[in-house]
């Protein structure tokens, strides 16, 4: 789970329950407190564990950023009671009973919140893909709900063997879309070692490159989708992040494609919240939480991992006075 992303949302959300209010003149900083529920979870079949991240909207004096740095401004008291519940073809499944784990990787600077712990509740009970899940929250004063069905698993069409970036043709990376998904983003990862001379440590680094989004006409599955990428490209984009470095020698490593689908709410909730062009056009609020805030859907992916073909690979080496060698 990208927690970066959370706490991201997460401070859209806060923004946004901030400017209910802000219509009126007549404003009272001293107004009864209100437990509003905000909920961030994606559910994935293909994981072995699931986190969903629940938290509270805080009110306080003082300044809201120091605010936020207080777990217990955000964090229940109490641990809640989190429940799964699954139904498929009609009929109820087992209910899913969510525990609390705390994590201990979260960075500074990643967002405004506390680090570098933080609370969330998770399962590790398997997931039907074929059916779909209730959230069920109950803190004392109020029920929160949320619903979606997951996303099936699918696998990358193109490329099949190898990965390619000799051509002076755009190449496709083709897929079929899977069952529930709509959003899909497209990410390759060029892995690659660094040896600078003197130093005996090897280096291990990456060039991530985004190649754009994709939506799905519809959640049947079974459409076939692609990007395209120039080979140009890829050996620019290198170009810019390598550093100049004297008598330094490389060697090219693997790279990994994936494709992240994400299911119909959160593809909504992603347009929704998008930056606009337009300085007059109101955010709509958008949320699938009954009696919260928040985002409750499904992701899944598909990864494949290639070596560059023989063609990439001796351009690199020979076209670029990079360090790369074979």
């Amino acid at each position: 789970m990208n927690f970066k992303k959370i706490t991201g949302i997460f401070v859209v959300l806060v923004t946004i329950l901030a400017g209910l209010n802000s219509c009126s003149t007549d404003v009272d900083l001293y107004a009864d407190y209100k437990d509003i529920t905000i909920v961030y979870g994606l559910l994935d079949a293909g994981q072995d564990t699931n986190f969903i991240k629940i938290t509270k909207a805080f009110l306080g004096p003082g300044n809201a950023l120091e605010i936020a740095k207080d777990p217990d401004s955000s964090n229940y008291a109490e641990k809640l009671n989190v429940i799964l519940q699954g139904r498929k073809n009609g009929n109820d499944l087992t209910p899913i009973v969510l525990d609390t784990l705390t994590i201990h990787n979260k960075l500074a600077g990643d967002s405004i919140f506390y680090f570098p712990s933080q609370l969330l509740y998770y399962t590790d009970a398997s997931l039907d893909p074929e059916a779909t899940y209730t959230l069920k929250i109950a803190p004392e004063s109020k029920a929160i709900e949320a619903e979606t069905d997951l996303i099936a698993s699918f696998g990358v069409v193109r490329p099949v063997n190898m990965i390619n970036f000799a051509s002076t043709l755009a190449t496709q990376i083709e897929w079929n879309s899977a069952r529930g998904g709509k959003r899909y983003e497209v990410q390759l990862v060029f892995y690659y070692k660094e040896l600078h001379p003197g130093n005996p440590d090897t280096l291990y680094k990456q060039l991530d490159w985004n190649l754009g989004t994709r939506h799905a006409q519809n959640l049947d599955g079974g459409e076939a989708m692609s990007v395209s990428y120039m080979g140009s490209d890829f050996y620019n984009r290198l170009g810019q992040q390598l550093d100049d470095v004297l008598n330094v020698k490389r060697w090219a490593g693997e790279v990994v494609l994936t494709i992240s689908a994400g299911g119909d709410e959160l593809s909504t909730f992603i347009d929704v919240n998008a930056p606009s062009n337009s300085i007059v056009q109101e955010i709509p609020q958008y949320t699938n939480i009954t009696n919260g805030y928040g985002i409750f859907s499904a992701r899944s992916k598909a990864e494949k991992t290639y070596k560059l073909s023989v063609l990439s690979e001796t351009k690199l080496v020979e076209d670029y006075d990079w360090g790369f060698r074979f």
